[in-house]
C-alpha cells in the first residue's frame, strides 16, 4: 500500500478523515507493506509508528524519499544508475536485515524486466 501521505499533509495535519482499519478489513485485504505512511518531515509520527499499531500481516515499512525510519528499501534502477549498482544496493539492504521492493516511476515503462529483477534478487515484491 503506497499511502503517499505527503500528498495530503497540510499545515502540520493530514487532510482526510482516516480511521484505523478494523479487523474485517485486515482479514479481507491483508496489507503486506506500507510505503510513505507519513509526511517526510513528520518525525513525531514516524518515530512512534509500529506495524502492530495497524495489525499488518508483514513487517515492511517502505520509504520512497525517506529511508531513515524504514526497514525496506524501495529499489528504483532508474534512480540508482545501473543494474550493477542496483544489485549491490539490494544485497546491502538484505544483508542488513531489510526487505527490498523493486519499483520504477509510474508510467515509466511497459518493459517486463522489472519482474525478472524481482525474481532474480529474491525480493518478493
Amino acid at each position: 500500500m503506497d499511502v503517499a501521505a505527503s500528498e495530503f499533509f497540510r499545515s502540520g495535519k493530514y487532510d482526510l478523515d482516516f480511521k484505523s482499519p478494523d479487523d474485517p478489513f485486515i482479514k479481507s485485504y491483508p496489507v503486506q507493506s506500507i510505503e510513505d505512511p507519513f509526511d517526510q518531515d513528520d518525525w513525531e509520527h514516524w518515530a512512534k509508528f509500529t506495524l502492530r499499531d495497524f495489525r499488518l500481516t508483514a513487517d515492511r515499512i517502505v520509504g520512497d524519499d525517506l529511508t531513515k525510519a524504514c526497514n525496506c528499501l524501495l529499489l528504483k534502477v532508474n534512480q540508482i544508475g545501473s543494474v550493477t549498482e542496483s544489485i549491490q544496493a539490494c544485497k546491502l539492504a538484505q544483508s542488513s536485515g531489510w526487505g527490498v521492493m523493486v519499483s520504477h516511476r509510474s508510467g515509466e515503462t511497459e518493459d517486463t524486466f522489472i519482474s525478472d529483477l524481482v525474481v532474480g534478487l529474491c525480493t518478493g515484491q
